[in-house]
């Protein structure tokens, strides 16, 4: 033993132990149950460019690096679809496009929001009533900014899109508000 009370023995155990300890943890805590996990496949509808059902279709998840992302988008839309961002309100190309068509994601071109359900909201953001369809997008509670919202992504990308309200007319009561530099607009038939 030396001068401080350590054995060479628990020394070399503390060496030696206390990184493994720390990887066992790690490892123990990505397979919590809750956790996040990788998702590698989706299902999503396909809509061809009248807007009409293709069916259902399961195809891999968009996944690609965040210096990929900066590259492919503009900074606005990077901002905001990878980085939950928000536009200014009546700052975006959409708010006041009425032509007849499909919005699809600008990360992927899954279609998202069909025209026909577009209404004008007067909050200065695109709102729609209702998605394409619910299976290509998802909702998440969001916390953010001291208030309770609801999230809206793109489920093949993960694309932060917006919000969606309970304020909308009918038939369903909801406005899905979302960001124009998230939305890609196709006119009918293109």
């Amino acid at each position: 033993m030396n001068d401080s009370g350590v054995s060479r023995r628990s020394f070399l155990w503390g060496t030696v132990g206390a990184p493994l300890a720390i990887a066992l943890a790690g490892c123990a805590r990505a397979a919590e149950p809750g956790k996040k996990q990788v998702v590698r496949d989706v299902t999503i509808e396909n809509f061809d460019a009248k807007g009409a059902s293709l069916g259902k279709q399961t195809m891999a998840k968009v996944v690609k690096p965040d210096d990929e992302w900066r590259k492919l988008l503009s900074s606005d839309s990077y901002y905001v679809t990878r980085h939950e961002g928000t536009e200014r309100p009546y700052s975006g190309s959409y708010n006041a496009n009425h032509a007849d068509g499909l919005y699809r994601c600008i990360c992927c071109d899954t279609a998202l929001f069909d025209s026909r359900t577009k209404f004008e909201s007067g909050t200065g953001w695109p709102s729609f009533w209702k998605p394409i369809s619910s299976a290509n997008v998802n909702v998440i509670a969001d916390n953010s900014l001291m208030m309770q919202r609801t999230a809206v992504a793109c489920k093949r990308c993960d694309a932060h899109l917006g919000h969606v309200f309970d304020d909308g007319p009918d038939p369903t009561g909801l406005r899905y508000c979302m960001n124009s530099v998230s939305l890609k607009f196709y006119p009918r038939g293109t």
